[in-house]
């Protein structure tokens, strides 16, 4: 949530964490609101999620045409002072399937678009400032291309849809990083197996025979995504 109103009706309804987005206010807005979170989460044994550092992309409607990397000179006095249980940070990743433009891209020698490089030295100076402190990394879609040459193949429209490297993320996982946060991959999944069966069946009109396929593809990402990306399999 942006707000301590929408945070504590979530507490006051049962859940057992929250996560607040103070970081589109100015910092010292951004301490206040999420140490007034933290406060009243502690009372009722929730913990808080708090977010250093702006984002760019869309998420929830909220949209943000720039990022702006966590400044590691913040994360001592931001954790200290707000009292947070982990802290989400931004050192290149995005909000939703347009990560990047063309123009932050390179291009490989297939042509396809190659995104900038995460900024592993920003996480390393947080760790560094905080070590064993639980960091958070949000908008971390890979975009699977598969998947968006199958919903552009069964008459979609996402050209240039571009996400983080997996190879990135497997690295990220193996640091401080405890959550990784991961949307439009699903969303595409879905997407892209809905389309095929209305493209391939398209007298087909019961909801269970479009949504079993897109429920079997999206567990199909999440798997891989647990065993082969994240290293969380067997974890829980």
């Amino acid at each position: 949530g942006d707000s301590f109103e929408l945070c504590k009706n979530c507490i006051d309804c049962g859940f057992s964490s929250v996560m607040i987005d103070g970081s589109h206010l100015p910092y010292e807005e951004n301490v206040a609101l999420t140490k007034q979170v933290v406060d009243y989460a502690h009372q009722h044994d929730v913990t808080v999620e708090g977010e250093l550092g702006v984002l760019a992309g869309v998420e929830d409607e909220v949209s943000s045409d720039h990022h702006t990397y966590t400044d590691p000179e913040e994360v001592i006095d931001f954790a200290t002072r707000t009292g947070c249980d982990s802290l989400a940070i931004s050192i290149g990743t995005s909000h939703g399937a347009y990560k990047f433009t063309p123009a932050q891209c390179t291009r490989n020698a297939e042509g396809k678009l190659v995104p900038p490089p995460l900024a592993f030295d920003v996480l390393d100076a947080v760790m560094e400032k905080l070590p064993g402190f639980p960091i958070v990394l949000h908008g971390s879609s890979s975009v699977p291309q598969e998947e968006v040459d199958t919903i552009n193949m069964f008459g979609g429209k996402l050209p240039d849809a571009i996400g983080i490297p997996e190879e990135q993320l497997r690295e990220a996982s193996k640091s401080a990083v405890c959550k990784i946060n991961i949307d439009s991959d699903s969303r595409l999944a879905m997407t892209a197996a809905v389309r095929r069966v209305f493209a391939e069946k398209p007298a087909e009109f019961d909801p269970r025979k479009y949504l079993g396929p897109a429920r079997d593809n999206m567990e199909k990402l999440y798997r891989h995504k647990i065993v082969n990306v994240l290293g969380s399999a067997g974890k829980a």
